[in-house]
């Protein structure tokens, strides 16, 4: 199910097409009376929210796109103030878009199997779904296809892992210009200490992981970094680089014992249990 906080379709006055509304004016060129800057059809449908780029190459393939009330066609450059139609069909393919929540458990990857372990969409099966989940979506096996985590979690890890068949849930999540929050709770050894950690841990390096870190030779945005307890730190963060959190405990000193992500954006784990999954509800949105 879709983020009902994405844009929406709404039915033109034939009922034949849904009519995306236009985008303010961007891209223009700064000369004046010089012509508005060009995009590629796929790549301004993506940014406008409105589908995956991949999903956008298949709407056109398919005759289900019109620009300024002509037939799109594949790689095809658009102005940012160009109308862009959009055919019934798509609105109701996507509405048969799944997002699935899983609480991944240690030992499975994200996204595709490496060295002999399997990836989490494996247990996206019926017994494995949460018993209080109270979607009405019922479960087949045509929601596997094209199902790709939003976001990865690493085998060590547990915790909510996003699953989706949504190109939009995807750019909001992973997106470049993604700000939507990912909120970990990280238990830590320091040296030789590993009860209570948060007094033997110098303040000033609590600072350095809130701010002042690099990680590939990129300064790392922002982070809120607390303690959640004396052995327990809390990380916010807005962005997701691989084993983020553990190389950055290690610039510190820090060794990480576990690691677990309880909330993406406004969606929590809450109770799910490890192993198990449920729907994205349609009042949710991240």
């Amino acid at each position: 199910m879709s983020d009902p906080t994405l844009p929406k379709f709404t039915a033109d006055a034939t009922g034949n097409a849904v009519r995306i509304a236009k985008a303010a004016p961007v891209g223009r060129s700064s000369e004046p009376g010089s012509a508005p800057a060009l995009i590629r059809l796929n790549k301004h449908m993506a940014a406008l929210g409105l589908c995956s780029r991949r999903e956008a190459d298949d709407w056109i393939a398919r005759g289900w796109v019109r620009v300024d009330g002509k037939p799109a066609v594949m790689g095809q450059p658009v102005a940012a103030t160009s109308r862009i139609d959009i055919d019934r069909q798509a609105e109701q393919q996507q509405r048969q878009q799944v997002t699935i929540l899983i609480n991944k458990p240690v030992g499975y990857v994200s996204g595709q199997a490496e060295d002999g372990h399997e990836p989490a969409v494996v247990l996206v099966q019926p017994q494995n779904r949460w018993s209080e989940c109270n979607s009405r979506m019922r479960w087949g096996h045509e929601q596997l296809r094209g199902l790709a985590p939003a976001g990865r979690l690493d085998i060590d890890s547990i915790g909510l892992l996003v699953l989706t068949q949504d190109g939009r849930v995807a750019r909001q999540l992973i997106g470049e210009d993604s700000e939507v929050e990912k909120e970990y709770l990280v238990r830590v050894n320091y040296g030789a200490e590993a009860t209570n950690v948060q007094a033997a841990f110098p303040r000033e390096k609590l600072a350095l992981l809130c701010h002042g870190l690099s990680l590939d030779g990129q300064a790392l945005r922002l982070a809120q970094v607390s303690w959640q307890n004396p052995e327990q730190l809390r990380f916010v963060l807005t962005e997701g680089k691989k084993r983020q959190i553990r190389r950055m405990c290690e610039q510190v000193g820090l060794f990480v014992t576990g690691l677990k992500r309880v909330r993406i954006g406004r969606v929590n784990l809450g109770h799910l249990p490890v192993g198990q999954w449920r729907y994205l509800a349609p009042h949710e949105g991240f």
